[in-house]
């Protein structure tokens, strides 16, 4: 058989997960000789042999492909034939074409662990412990592509025994960036907050006992510093909410394995595979015991060997949330650290290997069977979201106000940066200006086109336009979640689409955010909304939803409302009920607003007496919480077909809701018929659309799906429907569905150009 040459251009998640080796291991199993290398943009292959062998080396490289690495694509060509003895691993090379190629951080794997937890192992009890399956990737690199001297660990020098292991392609360390070992590699230590060091052999297991006895550690994590206490502590887990100053907010917990997590939450199997997947994200899941309003917990498992080792020491659950006094990003450096947590840690454990990115928690939960990602951070990012063409030009995408994420769109490929946060403090829009930068640098690109919200006094707005030698594009934001949705699961449109979230800025300059439309990447036409309410106050009522709980209830019973049987409104002022009133009378500061998301702060409100919303989103997630789940009952509720947009008017929801309320209807049962209205009328609504439009798949995108019983409620009512999976629902979706619709525009405006060309 004739002996032949093929160049293999491998790309995809590729670097960093041992994929050189499996290659090398692979040629020696099926008998090709050649080299392999990485490239700026994945791996490249010089692979000679029978042509047989050589289909075969093709074909095994995707279907054996390391459990870490993604393979986007395999594309070969002829070479001429080599006489080349063995196979060889070569050196890096570079091209003048990025991709990012670099993996996310990944969880510590089985044999690593097994390794921290054998006393007669050399990384007994290592902290740093990773191989070409695990540990940090996207948190320590400075660019592409993913080399040791690229990353943080450059400073620290392999001993003998690493560098053995680095350069043996056998060995499951061959080409670990980060490896290292006790002897050679970063160091922890445990210190006071005055930053005096701690006298103790084994500084983990001095802070596993700082936690037993109750005390608040932070301690220097994968992508930034975390605050952990004895989640079973209810002393404990209230100091540090009063130094944090998070008040309510729901907090995560990690727990030492699964059978911990299952003493606290009730697991499905979907939850269990999420929770122990490579990339460990917080998992919402119900409670095994219901102690508040909140059903849920949001559990996840140790992904570094120092989570490992921890939990262990302290035998007992931890929160452990973001290193950060609440709304300012999370902390990365020692030296900050020791500035910014002085005042909420008791003891700080910490490293000297550099964080170069910060990276926070990812934040999933399993919707109608399947995992829907709810922030998208470690994990995933630096994961792109690929499209099915090129795109015209390099995309930055400014992303939304509240869980900002960026994206960058570049070749056939969408790069979301990590999980910002709301972009209201210096400190957040100095974190973000500088993950945009450094994204920028990974991908090798210099947008040209700078897509954002139409909101002009977004912070993210007013980046784009400051942005010198780029065009912008200003993107309706219900359009963008609907097109995130779209680019996700590659839709070529139209679709019908169903954005429902809080708010977001409109074409007409009104509050937006019960919007079904039917959607192209380029346009939309806006079919349906929903009625608006007025917002006294504006960005107070949402922060004092009895506001808009007034508003509605005086809307529905025509300025009659029957206030003294409410509890609500026992606990207010008459003078400032009356200044609400005058002020939606006289329309003084009292926009509209049509958010699916402000009536669910009305009716929960309402009917669970919450006068204030301590944070985002609070009274619409308790309201979600105790629905009901086997009342299957609904409300009245107004459909308007004869203008245009159509209205859906859930002004005789309420009337019914306050009926039932007054009768002694329990609140979960309410909230239950109300989550089963607004379900039925979406369907009903996107059913006609179709009728009216033709067939076409349905689209759900924006804050409220990431309510687990809408969203498959409004599943269960379609054929052909989807919803954002591996970006996040709400605004830290936003930014993919940008950076889509300003391609859209884009090549839009190009082919009228072309059009024109052709006619003169």
């Amino acid at each position: 058989m004739t002996a032949r040459g093929r160049r293999i251009e491998v790309r995809g998640t590729v670097q960093g997960v041992g994929f050189r080796p499996f290659v090398y291991q692979l040629a020696r199993r099926i008998g090709v000789n050649g080299r392999v290398r990485n490239d700026s943009r994945g791996v490249v292959i010089d692979a000679f042999g029978a042509a047989g062998s050589l289909d075969d080396f093709i074909e095994a490289l995707e279907a054996e492909a390391p459990p870490a690495a993604r393979v986007r694509s395999i594309d070969w060509s002829a070479i001429p034939f080599e006489t080349a003895s063995g196979f060889t691993i070569v050196e890096s090379a570079s091209s003048t074409e990025h991709r990012v190629s670099i993996p996310a951080d990944l969880a510590t794997c089985g044999d690593c662990l097994r390794e921290i937890l054998d006393p007669t192992n050399r990384r007994y009890r290592y902290a740093f412990t990773n191989c070409t399956n695990c540990g940090p990737r996207y948190s320590i690199v400075n660019g592409a592509p993913y080399d040791r001297a690229r990353t943080s660990m450059a400073r620290f020098v392999m001993c003998p025994d690493c560098q053995r292991e680095y350069d043996d392609p056998l060995d499951r360390r061959f080409h670990a960036q980060p490896n290292a070992c006790p002897v050679c590699g970063p160091r922890l230590v445990a210190v006071t907050p005055q930053r005096h060091e701690i006298g103790t052999s084994d500084p983990i297991e001095f802070a596993a006992r700082a936690l037993r006895a109750g005390f608040i550690v932070a301690l220097k994590g994968l992508g930034g510093f975390q605050l952990a206490c004895d989640a079973m502590s209810p002393g404990a887990v209230q100091r540090l909410r009063e130094r944090k100053r998070r008040e309510a907010k729901p907090l995560a917990v990690m727990v030492r394995d699964l059978a911990d997590a299952d003493r606290l939450a009730l697991l499905t199997n979907e939850e269990r595979a999420l929770l122990t997947s490579v990339e460990r994200p917080i998992v919402l899941a119900r409670k095994r015991e219901v102690d508040d309003d909140n059903p849920l917990i949001g559990l996840f498992l140790p992904y570094t060997p120092l989570h490992h080792i921890l939990l262990r020491d302290a035998g007992t659950p931890l929160v452990m949330t973001s290193g950060n006094v609440s709304d300012e990003p999370m902390v990365t450096r020692s030296s900050e650290a020791f500035e910014r947590l002085r005042n909420i840690a008791d003891v700080f454990l910490v490293h000297d290997r550099e964080i170069v990115t910060r990276v926070d928690d990812s934040v999933a939960r399993v919707i109608g069977g399947s995992p829907a990602l709810l922030r998208r951070a470690r994990g995933y990012v630096p994961r792109a979201i690929e499209s099915g063409r090129e795109f015209a030009e390099p995309v930055l995408a400014c992303g939304a106000h509240l869980k900002n994420t960026f994206c960058i769109a570049t070749g056939s490929n969408a790069y979301l940066g990590p999980h910002i946060g709301d972009l209201e403090t210096l400190e957040t829009l100095r974190a973000y200006e500088s993950a945009i930068e450094r994204m920028k640098e990974f991908v090798g690109a210099s947008p040209s086109i700078v897509a954002h919200d139409m909101h002009p006094d977004y912070f993210s707005t007013r980046y784009a336009l400051a942005q010198a030698n780029a065009r912008t594009i200003a993107v309706q934001h219900h359009h963008a979640h609907i097109v995130s949705a779209m680019a996700e699961h590659r839709l070529d449109g139209p679709v019908v689409g169903v954005a429902y979230d809080g708010t977001g800025y409109g074409t007409d300059g009104t509050a937006w955010g019960g919007e079904i439309l039917i959607a192209r990447y380029a346009d939309f036409e806006r079919f349906a909304t929903f009625h608006p309410i007025p917002l006294a106050g504006g960005d107070q009522a949402v922060r004092q939803p009895w506001r808009v709980a007034l508003a509605l209830l005086d809307e529905s019973f025509d300025g009659e409302a029957p206030l003294h049987a409410l509890p609500l409104f026992r606990t207010i002022e008459r003078a400032a009920i009356d200044a609400v009133r005058r002020m939606i009378e006289r329309n003084f500061n009292s926009p509209l607003a049509r958010g699916v998301g402000r009536y669910f702060d009305a009716f929960g409100a309402l009917f669970l007496g919450m006068r204030e919303m301590r944070y985002e989103g609070e009274v619409a997630f308790r309201w979600n919480g105790i629905a009901d789940e086997l009342e299957s009952g609904r409300y009245p509720i107004l459909i308007h077909d004869g203008v245009a947009p159509w209205e859906i008017d859930p002004r005789p929801t309420l009337r019914a809701a306050v009926d039932d309320f007054m009768r002694g209807v329990a609140p979960a049962v309410i909230s239950a018929r109300f989550h089963n209205t607004i379900a039925e009328a979406t369907i009903e609504v996107a059913r006609a659309a179709l009728q009216s439009r033709g067939e076409m798949p349905v689209v759900l995108s924006g804050g409220c799906f990431q309510n687990a019983r809408l969203a498959e409620s409004v599943l269960r009512g379609f054929h052909k429907v989807y919803m954002n999976r591996e970006v996040p629902p709400g605004d830290g979706g936003i930014a993919l569905g940008q950076a889509f619709v300003a391609n859209a525009v884009v090549r839009s405006r190009s082919s009228v150009v072309s059009e024109e060309l052709v006619c003169v």
